[in-house]
């Protein structure tokens, strides 16, 4: 999907260090310890292969394991465990339980319930189509009155000046807004197909969210900060075209990359810079937009913001090389930016095609620099999306040779060859998986017991709920927390441990908290807190916990 510009119980003492030098890390609910992640290198064409990747841009029928048949829904796996419970814990449980069949009131609940982050947000899809709308009259751009998508002036023929053609024509917003969004979707002659409507709104739209990029991060923050949710790992950075560019204007060896990258090395410096005013001046107008400075802020001044740079998958290989190249420096060269994404459709011809080669150069770099961290889509797939043979290995190669420490949906997991030892590697590896369940249900129509959730929890790898587009969606977080509770019958234990993985898995710097015998952080010295974004995150999310389950425990009757 495209960026605005293209679009664990371990014994007391355990510690988690964020550079992975084989000091000692926390264990799991299990027991065991984390894998070490790495830490946070023709113009025209560019720009028509960018805006077809916002095209394209933007699973799998469960087979039952006999080894995972044995394990209850009722048992929490690894990843998905949580403490034995302090009283007001307690107390916040039983008041979830008595709301479990009242699905607006349990969402109210869920709604107040702390969140530790998203990590699978990807910018301009997180953006609702009305601010789009707005945006595009306060900036004198177009409607095309017949497709519906927001286009760039000069506003001739079907194309009608936005503010004008709003105001003038009842009826045109609610239609615009279904086109630039999932909302009353249905299949019909001409748009027969969820995955394309998905993926064709974000050409409509693109326009609209150029020069906004501030107001868009505002929003972000600003909603998450209405569901209690800490932290947004967001996929964009600037100069993506740019970086593109790159490779598309340079000889390319195939994959002899040491020679590839020495071709385009000398023009990453002067992106890193622009990159650098560009995400400066994003962040001062979001600050103002949320009134950060005054007396009375907005709530999302609060929330943590780092960025994922990210690779179009459906590029030439030369401009792909190019894109990770500039994205390990950039994240080198600035800590905001705190790892790696490959994005756009799993299932265009060209991202099957380069599957194997966009993998081996990751492991190129990854190799140079392990520190890096790496969240990677891999297994947005179904079958009948694709033929069967292009779901054996994606979310493998993905981990084995890219060295993911995370996977973005892993939907096609159980299609996977040897998909069992598959799933014991990811758990002992400590490779997380982003769950994004409204996304895969309106892009590949798996939904319920389809979804390969309970095999991930099963086999004890750890998982986070993510939104992916929530304004395309039309969702929120809270959703995603209220669909788990009502497909997979989870109980509160269960989402606050998925809370506490959007922290542990995160991408943010530092030592984490250490934990005690019960499973429980242990209050960090001031020191710790000082030096380490992730204990201080941590940290503030358990007084989150504490404040709100105190509250929900003082409506318990017992």
């Amino acid at each position: 999907m495209a960026g605005l510009d293209q679009r664990h119980v371990g014994a007391q003492g355990d510690r988690y260090d964020a550079d992975h030098d084989q000091q000692a890390q926390p264990l799991d609910p299990a027991g065991r310890r984390p894998h070490p992640h790495a830490h946070p290198v023709s113009s025209l064409d560019v720009a028509a292969a960018i805006l077809s990747c916002a095209v394209l841009i933007r699973c799998t029928l469960l087979f039952r394991l006999s080894s995972l048949l044995l394990v209850s829904l009722a048992v929490l796996a690894p990843g998905v465990r949580a403490a034995p419970a302090s009283d007001s814990a307690t107390g916040a449980a039983r008041a979830f339980d008595r709301l479990s069949a009242d699905p607006p009131r349990l969402r109210e609940f869920l709604r107040e319930m702390p969140k530790g982050g998203d990590l699978h947000n990807h910018l301009a899809g997180a953006i609702y189509a009305e601010s789009y709308l707005g945006w595009a009259g306060a900036s004198g751009l177009c409607i095309d009155m017949h497709d519906h998508s927001i286009a760039r002036p000069p506003c001739t023929g079907d194309l009608k000046p936005a503010a004008d053609a709003l105001a003038q024509n009842p009826g045109l917003e609610d239609a615009m807004i279904d086109q630039l969004s999932m909302r009353d979707f249905t299949p019909s002659p001409g748009d027969a197909s969820g995955h394309d409507h998905f993926f064709s709104t974000f050409p409509k739209f693109d326009a609209a969210g150029t020069g906004h990029v501030g107001e868009m991060l505002a929003e972000e923050a600003s909603r998450a900060a209405a569901e209690h949710t800490e932290y947004l790992e967001i996929m964009w950075y600037p100069r993506v075209r740019e970086s593109a560019g790159l490779g598309l204007s340079r000889p390319w060896a195939n994959e002899d990359f040491a020679a590839d990258l020495g071709a385009i090395q000398d023009g990453i410096p002067h992106l890193l810079a622009e990159a650098k005013t560009d995400t400066d001046q994003a962040e001062a107008r979001m600050r103002e937009v949320l009134h950060c400075a005054t007396a009375t802020p907005d709530p999302g001044c609060r929330v943590i913001i780092r960025y994922q740079t990210f690779l179009l998958r459906v590029l030439p290989p030369r401009a792909v090389f190019a894109q990770l190249a500039y994205s390990y420096a950039l994240v080198h060269a600035d800590p905001r930016f705190v790892g790696i994404n490959i994005v756009a459709p799993e299932d265009n011809p060209v991202a099957l095609r380069d599957y194997g080669l966009h993998m081996r150069a990751f492991r190129f770099f990854h190799a140079a620099h392990p520190e890096v961290k790496l969240s990677l889509h891999a297994g947005e797939l179904t079958l009948g999306l694709v033929p069967p043979e292009d779901l054996r290995n994606h979310i493998r190669q993905a981990v084995e040779i890219a060295g993911a420490s995370r996977i973005g949906h892993g939907v096609d997991i159980t299609y996977e060859d040897d998909a069992p030892g598959l799933l014991a590697e990811m758990a002992r590896r400590h490779v997380a998986v982003e769950i994004n369940q409204t996304s895969n249900d309106q892009i590949l129509g798996v939904r319920g017991a389809d979804h390969p959730f309970t095999a991930y929890r099963a086999a004890g790898v750890p998982m986070v709920l993510s939104t992916d587009d929530e304004g395309v969606e039309r969702i929120d977080l809270t959703h995603e927390y209220l669909r788990a509770v009502e497909t997979w019958h989870l109980g509160y234990p269960a989402l606050k441990a998925l809370s506490r993985n959007a922290l542990t898995y995160s991408f943010l710097a530092g030592n984490a908290l250490t934990i005690d015998a019960r499973g429980n952080p242990i209050k960090p010295n001031a020191d710790l807190l000082a030096h380490s974004d992730r204990a201080r995150a941590q940290w503030q999310l358990e007084e989150a916990f504490r404040t709100f389950e105190t509250k929900e425990a003082q409506t318990d009757p017992r």
